[in-house]
């Protein structure tokens, strides 16, 4: 008499009369979707924040200068332009307990696109800089909750 087709995602049904035949059923689809969309949130992980190490016209400074993420959370930071730059937390800038060394960024980073990451643990207020350009006012700051 007459045929209906139904697309679900990538579920085909067709439907006549008396046969039915099903490609993949629905669960087996959001099964997979499910293990996808898990590797990939594991292979690109999400950031907190990202950080701009110098601005678009090639200003000197963190853009924006000042975050607030919440406890846990990591922050990306990314050479936006040609200068080298890098990320320096002062342990009078950092909470209480927390090695300023360890996270550090010393090495610069010299290109465009060329980043680095934090993640921060403990609640309180990180003050850092850009070691060659601090005397030009590169610094920012992370308020953890």
């Amino acid at each position: 008499m007459f045929a209906v087709q139904q697309t679900f995602a990538t579920k085909t049904v067709q439907v006549n009369k008396v046969n039915k035949t099903t490609k993949a059923s629905f669960v087996q689809d959001m099964k997979k979707a499910a293990v996808v969309g898990a590797t990939v949130l594991m292979v690109n992980p999400a950031f907190a924040a990202t950080i701009k190490l110098g601005g678009d016209n090639g200003e000197l400074g963190f853009y924006p200068p000042s975050i607030t993420v919440s406890k846990g959370e990591t922050v990306e930071f990314v050479n936006n332009k040609a200068f080298p730059h890098n990320v320096v937390f002062d342990e009078d800038n950092v909470p209480a307990g927390v090695d300023a060394d360890k996270i550090s960024h010393e090495d610069y980073l010299n290109g465009p696109g060329e980043k680095v990451t934090n993640k921060f643990d403990v609640a309180g207020t990180y003050g850092y800089y850009c070691e060659p350009h601090q005397g030009a006012g590169m610094q920012g700051k992370i308020i953890v909750n």
